[in-house]
């Protein structure tokens, strides 16, 4: 298509509508710090300081960096949005995309966002979006203007490094009173939450030294979703996909039994055992998503124990369908077959940890296992049959002879003992329409034999033919067979 022979016009979009689009696209508080700790690890940086002061609605949130920073020139640059082309070819380590991470992660918690900076040949310079000034002017403006002028100083100990200070946060503590207590407690519990998310989101960078981040002064813990530091928790072989560029490894976290009440609590993490469940999806290092099932299970409780990373390299972006908030991901039909396979293994194990409390029965050679409760099948119905080779069955019918009444007592309390809960839990939830219900398909003469008994005695203790029959119509599992009641005579 030859262009020069069309006539075109100019269609710069309004500055102010713009950006107020920005702020919509639906960043939470602590996927925006995230992003924009991403720049600092693209720019080398080994440490990085997150810090916040409350000021009611005057409250600033800061994070600096000591890589290698920014010339006045290369500042402005990135603070312009779309300042990288999204097809262009980047440096496998780089966890930026379209050059827009910046910008839309401060627009969506600030209306003035700041960024001072230095790099090793040039001295500090800063800028500032100012969105009510933008909403003024309509202009794609920037101005050389800091809210808070100690930021000029926060650079003097470093050779290089950057800060990003956020202003008027409106999204978090707009017209906020700073000794309004309660406000301050809902603001801290907010930047709790941000600590643990980057503990999770960056735990790799953490845990190989790459990086150093610090809140509020203090040294941030990595958070591993595998335990891998637990002798009981169980890895599986990786398995590559996708020409070897998608790599999958699933882990079965230790039973509750197996760790301490401390351990137990960590790792449960922000969102419960039950949320965590599921695909950890890695990009470059960095976590993308976490406990998700990628719309291809469900969350349940007995599966609460498995966790399996996807690593993926950052050319994968547009088949996984990255976002640019970086918080969502969706495999490629090719390959979800594949993924889903090897979760299926992984869970099926998962499920028997869970379900034997993640216990190990060993045997000597030549011995078996001998469980007092047994799966069965009757047609296409399952259901939970007590063992009837179990030995303790023989022990309670030789009891039986001499002491009936305790043998029965005894067989009642292993019953009552060791009803496998947790495996009719999983059964219900997977096969819920396929249990059997109590004698379903076989032959009810026994049932019909014991209401017979029960009818007798109660009519020679003086109930009427209608009240026996009541009385029998309410006790279980009787009340399951009314068409035998009208039998009794």
């Amino acid at each position: 298509m030859n262009y020069s022979d069309y006539q075109t016009t100019s269609v710069i979009p309004n500055a102010s509508s713009m950006i107020e689009t920005f702020r919509a696209i639906g960043y939470s508080i602590e996927t925006s710090i995230a992003d924009i700790i991403d720049n600092s690890i693209s720019a080398e940086a080994k440490n990085v300081w997150v810090d916040f002061e409350w000021k009611g609605s005057g409250t600033w949130i800061s994070i600096k960096d000591d890589g290698f920073g920014m010339s006045n020139e290369e500042l402005i640059n990135a603070m312009r949005p779309g300042s990288k082309n999204p097809l262009d070819e980047r440096n496998a380590s780089d966890l930026g995309r379209y050059g827009l991470g910046l910008k839309t992660a401060s627009f969506s918690q600030c209306r003035k966002l700041s960024v001072v900076s230095k790099s090793k040949e040039s001295e500090f310079s800063y800028w500032t979006w100012d969105l009510d000034f933008v909403n003024l002017t309509g202009k794609w403006e920037l101005i050389k203007y800091l809210p808070d002028n100690e930021f000029e100083n926060k650079l003097e100990d470093l050779e290089s490094g950057t800060i990003v200070i956020w202003n008027d946060i409106d999204r978090l503590v707009k017209d906020a009173n700073e000794n309004d207590n309660k406000a301050l407690d809902k603001f801290l519990q907010t930047m709790e939450f941000v600590k643990k998310h980057l503990a999770i989101v960056f735990h790799r960078f953490i845990e190989k030294g790459k990086i150093k981040i610090w809140f509020q002064n203090r040294i941030l813990e990595a958070w591993n979703p595998f335990l891998l530091e637990e002798t009981s928790t169980q890895s599986f072989p990786a398995e590559p996909l996708f020409s070897g560029s998608v790599i999958l490894k699933g882990y079965i976290l230790p039973h509750k039994s197996k760790l301490s009440a401390e351990k137990f609590k960590i790792a449960e993490g922000v969102k419960g055992w039950n949320g965590h469940q599921g695909f950890y999806i890695y990009r470059n290092d960095r976590l993308l998503v976490s406990g998700d099932w990628l719309g291809l299970f469900r969350k349940e409780e007995h599966y609460k124990l498995t966790r399996i990373s996807i690593d993926l390299p950052n050319n994968l972006d547009s088949d996984w369908q990255i976002d640019i908030k970086k918080s969502i991901a969706r495999p490629p039909v090719i390959l979800k077959d594949q993924i889903k396979a090897y979760a299926i293994n992984v869970r099926s194990q998962a499920v028997e940890v869970y379900r034997h409390r993640g216990k190990t029965v060993k045997v000597l050679p030549g011995q078996i296992f001998v469980p007092f409760w047994k799966e069965h099948k009757r047609g296409d119905k399952w259901l939970h049959v007590i063992n009837r080779e179990h030995p303790i069955l023989d022990n309670i019918k030789k009891q039986a002879i001499t002491e009936p009444e305790k043998a029965v007592e005894t067989l009642l309390k292993f019953i009552e003992e060791t009803i496998p809960a947790k495996s009719i839990y999983i059964k219900e939830a997977e096969e819920a329409d396929l249990q059997a219900k109590p004698f379903e398909g076989i032959d009810s003469e026994p049932v019909l034999n014991i209401m017979k008994q029960m009818y007798s005695s109660l009519v020679q203790n003086g109930k009427t033919d209608l009240q026996a029959k009541s009385i029998i119509k309410n006790i279980e599992p009787f009340n399951n067979f009314p068409h035998l009641i009208d039998l009794l005579n």
